[in-house]
């Protein structure tokens, strides 16, 4: 299998991508922006938003939601315009938000990352009349985050541990228990970064520095298949296309490492299919 390149973009660090609707969005971390592109068409829309950007989701009720140095925001894709809902972390300046997706009761899960990689930052939950919950910690870099079908089910990365972890998960409340590890990457020497999962309950995770996306079955605890890029920066991944069989990933830069399709966008079809994303319902 041969991912192919999609878009024009061409990331610093590209990360977080989600399909809604007839688009993907995802963000550029270094470069600040948020960016949407529709397949059918071709058209880019991109967005600066005036800080480093780890994570965006659609709001149900029209525009976008996002998380970045300074907390959530709310973004009006017309004029382009933030408006802040909450800053969690305003006393960490070392910290800014990282990956995050909407549960399957329109809840936003995001966590922070530390840069200075001490065990400083949380996962948290922005909830729908704007409450921010602290839901997990202390991890170090808040990565990869998803849902099973039946919703009672959460599955979670905190890339230095090199841990997938899943959670006993509460639909109706968002209470989380029963931490566990589905699978330990530490034998591998790259990293498990974002995340996605398919119609068979399978994850799809990129590994940072390491050149792929590996389908890993929580149920039999196996891997089923790996697919190989041409720069060691995969970040994360997510199904689209009209028939959610497209999986989409992000890619970043590697400092000091020449790489002619680094920070490109890249789309495959793996036989598998994915899930409708959940949007932000606030």
């Amino acid at each position: 299998m041969t991912p192919e390149l999609i878009s024009n973009h061409v990331s610093e660090w590209g990360e977080g991508p989600i399909w809604h609707r007839d688009r993907l969005l995802y963000v550029d971390i270094e470069t600040y922006k948020i960016i949407s592109l529709t397949p059918s068409t071709g058209e880019e829309k991109i967005w600066d938003v005036g800080q480093r950007v780890g994570t965006v989701v659609p709001r149900a009720s029209g525009g976008l939601v996002w998380a970045g140095d300074n907390g959530f925001f709310f973004l009006d894709e017309a004029t382009g315009k933030s408006t802040p809902i909450a800053d969690p972390e305003p006393n960490l300046p070392d910290n800014r938000f990282n990956d995050g997706k909407c549960d399957p009761a329109g809840r936003l899960w995001a966590g922070t990352i530390c840069l200075q990689k001490r065990p400083d930052a949380s996962l948290y939950c922005l909830h729908t009349d704007l409450r921010v919950e602290k839901k997990f910690g202390p991890v170090t870099n808040s990565n990869g985050i998803i849902w099973n079908r039946a919703a009672n089910t959460m599955y979670y990365i905190d890339t230095p541990s090199k841990k997938v972890r899943a959670f006993d998960f509460d639909n109706a409340t968002s209470a989380i228990t029963n931490e566990r590890v589905v699978w330990d990457t530490s034998a591998d020497p790259s990293s498990p970064d974002g995340m996605t999962i398919d119609s068979e309950d399978r994850l799809w995770i990129a590994f940072c520095h390491g050149a792929k996306v590996v389908c890993f079955d929580p149920a039999s605890r196996k891997v089923e298949m790996q697919i190989d890029f041409p720069c060691v920066e995969t970040t994360a991944c997510a199904f689209g296309g009209p028939d959610l069989r497209d999986l989409y990933i992000t890619t970043g830069k590697k400092p000091d490492l020449e790489e002619p399709l680094a920070g490109r966008l890249f789309v495959c079809r793996p036989g598998a299919q994915g899930v409708p994303s959940s949007a932000f319902g606030g």
